[in-house]
């Protein structure tokens, strides 16, 4: 049976890999503090992918870097990653995380907020050893854009007349800044020419606002476990995702009326998730915000072709299409 794309970039890269763990599980370290690694291995250990930091070295590699201190980026990286999850998980009062109790939960909100600070501490820090401004402004753009993102949601979410240029702001902040910011930096630390520095860019952008598109859908589409979450949260948290936006945006005073009262009253009552389900059908937005996660894949794909032959140029196009494969 064939790899998975991430499989196979995982193989390609497996050494620096190697060397990108290494540094998280040092750095990771307090002399003071245990509860601090003990909060991040419990997340970092689950069993993520690794792909924004394999982005970094993919972009890195593409661009003909040599040196060391592309791990040091990687690791960076996964770093600002895994604290964002951990704000994440207090602020949406998450129960579980790659499938398992969120730390939180195990610990409390205080833990999880303040590790997440230390994390971020520790991110910058490798940041500088890389020894480039530029590398060090896109990174504190990125993770200034995910607060943002962030904070965006928290103003948009339960208001039904959010639109879908808010909604594609939200995700390009919270998802798709870092994976932007994971190519680009890598690119930039190779000392790439402009055109591959964009290109790079693009296909991180596209990539993570697919992704995140693909993440939303299966919140309506049955992928109960296979998303870490339960179907219906994003309906049951009063999110306003692009099937839902694009329901609403085609409704009727009666259809309007129940997302007034589904998602901005949040009084919900049995039965109303699937009727939720009817609309979206009714509508055909579950296919349409399907189309959309496709587009995206392809341009991010297509924002390849500015980039040479390579066998890691042919892994990240098949990582294009593997985001939206859950579709199907």
């Amino acid at each position: 049976m064939a790899k998975a794309p991430h499989e196979q970039l995982a193989g390609y890269l497996a050494g620096d890999l190697d060397q990108v763990n290494a540094l998280i599980s040092a750095r990771m370290s307090s002399e003071h503090a245990p509860r601090i690694p003990e909060v991040t291995a419990h997340l970092i250990e689950a069993g993520g992918k690794r792909i924004r930091p394999m982005l970094v070295l993919a972009a890195s590699h593409l661009c003909n870097y040599q040196g060391e201190k592309s791990h040091h980026l990687a690791a960076a990286v996964e770093f600002i990653h895994t604290a964002t999850l951990l704000h994440d998980d207090v602020v949406d009062e998450s129960q579980q995380r790659r499938g398992r109790k969120t730390a939180n939960l195990l610990w409390d909100n205080k833990s999880s907020v303040l590790v997440g600070d230390y994390l971020f501490a520790r991110a910058f820090k490798l940041m500088v050893e890389c020894g480039s401004l530029r590398v060090l402004d896109i990174l504190s753009n990125a993770s200034a854009t995910i607060a943002e993102g962030e904070v965006l949601q928290l103003t948009t979410a339960q208001n039904i007349a959010t639109t879908e240029a808010q909604y594609l702001r939200v995700i390009r902040g919270k998802t798709a800044a870092l994976f932007s910011a994971a190519t680009e930096s890598g690119a930039v630390l190779a000392g790439a020419a402009e055109a591959e520095v964009k290109a790079l860019y693009d296909y991180g952008d596209a990539l993570g606002i697919g992704f995140q598109i693909v993440d939303d859908w299966l919140d309506y589409g049955g992928a109960g476990d296979g998303i870490g979450k339960n179907v219906g949260d994003d309906f049951r948290e009063g999110k306003l995702t692009l099937p839902v936006i694009r329901a609403i945006s085609a409704a009727d005073a009666e259809e309007r009326a129940f997302w007034e009262r589904v998602i901005t009253r949040r009084d919900q009552k049995d039965g109303d998730f699937e009727h939720a389900l009817s609309l979206l059908a009714r509508h055909g937005t579950m296919e349409s915000t399907r189309e959309t996660a496709l587009d995206w894949s392809a341009h991010a794909r297509s924002s390849l072709e500015a980039l040479p032959a390579h066998p890691l140029r042919d892994m990240l196009g098949e990582l294009a299409d593997y985001v939206v494969a859950r579709l199907y």
